[in-house]
């Protein structure tokens, strides 16, 4: 099976370069920037399934301390290298270029050109696999005859043509002298090197991020690399994934019994089958936890899709009063996320010391590889902290990490690949299209001090919209621009949901003065989480929601649309 290897250099992104890179049917494996590329490592080179190497993007300088540095083997090896971001500017430094700040970012959506050097003025020996990657960014060349391998044939003209895209940037350093071999065969709209290669060694190096969605021809150009200079053939599905996550899953637990902690949502329901048709279903128990913070009839939808999927053994936790005192006075964000996580491990303890579970069981949980990297708990040491997941940055869960006992199944998936991961293993679909949903809840939907009161607004705010979604269609551009028949509007968002914001507005009910909270709703479209557009409601459709929950919500006054497109925002508020 021909592989792909990724350097990760601590970018929020990484494992989305493999994720698409998966999805055109080659396997790829992710590690730390810095790893000593020894045998071990690079097992496959010798039987020529490694056919390639990707360094990726990072939130640091190649001049500061904390910028990694790659073994410099990865220079030596003969492989196809591919430097995005951070990863060509280490290219470009570790081969005696030069990279400099720059005097302003260059940030989101900027122009990219591309005016290829004429065949003859480059060497005739590589031109050929150059036609190939350029063919990446062809508006004319379409994405099945690059990973079909016929590009190269249908782009004689591509090494004099001018080629004009959208990039995403995200960088304040570039180029300011090229390494000894590299060329630059494209230039952003601000006029600083977008595209640079040398190719005599094959080595390629990109000044924006094509892994996501806001790139234009961002999967045709990673497919360029992958199938036209790497060679690579495709033998990797989401089902040889599944099986390969079973089998390490029944080596790992053994006899063992295991707990899950799940939510009902998407992920933890997947998580649970997962274990539950991997293991001896009579040796996983689920715990669920009833925290006051759920959407409206939570428990009961949890308890029935959960029944049929065969659990025997299923926990279910009142503790509403518990949560809410942890969370009294709190009002900084971070300071609710952990304090929620410490009181699910907490309760998680003592329910476990109830069940009478050896101390050899393990802890499940539905992380995802977004949970993680925003957390700063990516594959190496280099990423930012964005925001605490309870799942993944309490100190409680820290200390059950560093033992070994906990079992994550779908941290190395992004949410679509949970859904096609889910369907796969039989869940219902009314289950697997269900929009995601934090696992602190309504706490972090809910802007500064969380009261039972203000969840039960939020609660059926947020039911309201969810309801009204469900029986619209949509009427709106879809997502890629497509129109969709029949579909509804919940289908056709990513996420939707409510935020009760910590304000009071003026307003009249009948011929009273009313005094009530401000509502936003956000609704967004995104392929993977890691970036986000706000979903173009028709004005028709938000007037009508906004006038239904205020008149169903009495303590509502005013309901507000969010705008903000991720990033610079996140997709939840807190």
């Amino acid at each position: 099976m021909d592989k792909i290897l990724i350097l990760d250099f601590g970018s929020q992104t990484t494992q989305l370069i493999g994720r698409r890179i998966r999805d055109l049917g080659v396997y790829t494996e992710i590690i730390p920037g810095d790893t000593v590329l020894d045998d071990a490592v690079l097992s496959g080179v010798a039987d020529s399934t490694l056919r390639g190497i990707i360094l990726s993007g990072s939130p640091e300088s190649v001049y500061t301390a904390e910028g990694a540095v790659p073994d410099r083997k990865v220079y030596s090896l003969g492989l196809p290298l591919l430097g995005i971001c951070y990863g060509l500017q280490r290219m470009t430094v570790d081969n005696g270029g030069v990279v400099e700040p720059l005097p302003k970012r260059e940030y989101g959506r900027i122009g990219v050109t591309i005016k290829a050097p004429d065949d003859e003025n480059s060497p005739s020996k590589p031109s050929g696999i150059r036609r190939s990657f350029l063919a990446g960014f062809d508006k004319n060349i379409r994405l099945d005859t690059i990973v079909e391998g016929t590009s190269v044939s249908n782009t004689a003209q591509s090494g004099t043509s001018s080629l004009s895209f959208t990039a995403w940037m995200s960088h304040g350093d570039t180029l300011t002298k090229l390494a000894p071999g590299f060329r630059e065969y494209g230039v952003s709209d601000t006029g600083y090197p977008a595209v640079a290669a040398n190719e005599e060694k094959f080595w390629f190096g990109l000044q924006f991020h094509p892994e996501v969605t806001h790139t234009e021809r961002g999967l045709e150009i990673l497919a360029a690399f992958v199938f036209g200079v790497c060679g690579c053939k495709k033998s990797w599905t989401m089902e040889q994934y599944v099986e390969e996550i079973r089998t390490s899953l029944a080596a790992r637990v053994g006899s063992n019994p295991v707990l899950l902690l799940i939510s009902g949502g998407v992920d933890s329901t997947v998580a649970g089958a997962l274990l539950l048709k991997t293991l001896d279903p009579g040796k996983v128990h689920l715990m669920y936890m009833d925290t006051g913070l759920m959407r409206k009839d939570e428990t009961k939808t949890v308890k029935t899709a959960l029944e049929q999927l065969g659990a025997k053994h299923l926990h279910i936790i009142y503790c509403e009063e518990e949560f809410l005192g942890a969370l009294k006075g709190l009002s900084e964000p971070e300071a609710k996320r952990k304090a929620i996580g410490d009181l699910f491990i907490t309760i998680q303890e003592r329910e476990v010391a109830r069940l009478g579970l050896p101390d050899s069981y393990f802890l499940a949980q539905g992380t995802l590889y977004t949970d993680l990297i925003e957390s700063g708990k990516g594959v190496g040491k280099k990423a930012h902290l964005i925001k605490s997941h309870h799942n993944v940055g309490s100190p409680l869960v820290d200390a059950k990490r560093k033992l070994g006992r906990i079992i994550e199944p779908l941290d190395r998936l992004y949410k679509d690949e949970v859904r096609r991961l889910g369907r796969i293993l039989g869940i219902d679909e009314e289950v697997v299209r269900r929009h995601p949903f934090p696992g602190p809840g309504l706490a972090v939907r809910i802007l500064g001090e969380v009261t039972k009161e203000k969840c039960g607004i939020l609660r059926e705010a947020d039911a309201i919209f969810i309801e009204e979604l469900k029986t619209r269609r949509a009427r709106s551009i879809a997502r890629e621009g497509s129109y969709k028949q029949n579909v509804s509007l919940y289908d056709e968002i990513w996420q939707a949901f409510a935020v009760l914001l910590p304000i009071r507005s003026v307003g009249v009910a009948g011929d009273a003065r009313k005094y009530g909270w401000v509502l936003a709703l956000r609704a967004i479209t995104s392929a993977d989480g890691m970036t986000a557009d706000v979903y173009p409601f028709p004005v028709e459709d938000l007037l009508e929601i906004s006038t239904r929950i205020t008149n169903t919500v009495s303590d509502i006054g005013r309901v507000t649309y969010d705008i903000s497109s991720k990033p610079p925002a996140t997709i939840e508020w807190e």
